[in-house]
């Protein structure tokens, strides 16, 4: 009898691959696998690195959440370890829904910030992630105003079509969208056109060095300005160097982050930090309180 089993990614002949190949199937066979035990069992946090207004980096305009995977010695596994290997499977999924979830958490927990969480545009297909998001906005219907959804260029270009709808309806939460890692590759002009992220997030590789990079400058001021005509609010991300920071500054970037302001944490103390409410875009401001 035949085995009708459907052939897995990592089913290879063995005359048809190399001995790196063979590695490289291990290993992801492995990531998968530890993915999944550190999800099941719940080892996981938020670690939230503050965004700054770029006039006054004292003052916080939000935070930003990035997933922490711990292993069986609970030390992190960085994100580059993974989710190359998860990105396109189900476990990429549930990463975004426990990120979701925290994100949310922290934002009932300390009402007084606004958090931005990362998510891939597939989980807009994915029920789960967008059941825990409206179950959240059901529960506490002005939690919205303080969320701010992340979805990187690449990613965004897949589904278009499947955005655009998800976009509008959360918009009527008062959610907004950033585009992240704008700048890094090819942003389809028809693409932001249509999905009108409120922010977009400028890659690193833009900003570092750019204060003494003349090449790096043309290609951030192009990016800066390509957000402007389109009203998006500028956000520079992986800013390390006051001199980065102030050439920022000038081009007009609203708010920046980076290890020149604060290393992601598991453990922040929101009171710690000056709160202030960037203009976004979006709705214009929460409703009143009944």
């Amino acid at each position: 009898m035949k085995d009708k089993t459907p052939p897995s990614k990592f089913d290879v002949d063995p005359a048809l691959t190399s001995p790196l190949d063979a590695a490289i199937s291990a290993q992801d066979r492995e990531t998968l696998a530890l993915v999944a035990s550190a999800l099941r069992e719940r080892r996981m946090r938020l670690a939230f690195q503050p965004v700054v207004y770029a006039a006054d980096p004292s003052i916080v305009g939000f935070f930003e959440g990035y997933i922490r995977l711990l292993n069986l010695r609970d030390q992190v596994i960085p994100a580059r370890d993974f989710m190359g290997a998860v990105e396109q499977q189900e476990l990429g999924r549930e990463i975004d829904c426990a990120a979701l979830q925290m994100g949310l958490m922290a934002m009932q927990r300390n009402p007084q910030i606004r958090v931005s969480v990362n998510m891939s545009a597939r989980s807009v297909g994915y029920r789960p992630w967008v059941a825990v998001l409206r179950k959240a906005l059901r529960e506490v219907p002005r939690l919205g105003y303080n969320l701010i959804l992340e979805i990187n260029e690449a990613s965004a270009l897949q589904v278009p079509d499947v955005l655009k709808p998800f976009m509008a309806e959360m918009r009527e939460h008062g959610i907004v969208f950033a585009l992240d890692d704008f700048g890094a590759g090819m942003t389809s002009l028809r693409l932001l056109r249509e999905l009108k992220f409120e922010i977009a997030k400028i890659d690193g590789v833009l900003v570092r060095e750019v204060d003494k990079q003349p090449d790096q400058q043309i290609m951030a001021r192009a990016a800066i300005a390509v957000a402007q005509e389109m009203g998006m609010y500028i956000v520079a991300e992986e800013v390390e160097t006051d001199a980065e920071a102030n050439w920022l500054r000038e081009a007009g970037v609203g708010c920046m982050q980076g290890y020149l302001f604060g290393a992601p944490t598991v453990t922040p103390d929101f009171r710690a930090f000056r709160n202030g409410r960037p203009n976004l875009g979006g709705p214009p401001s929460e409703p009143e309180a009944k």
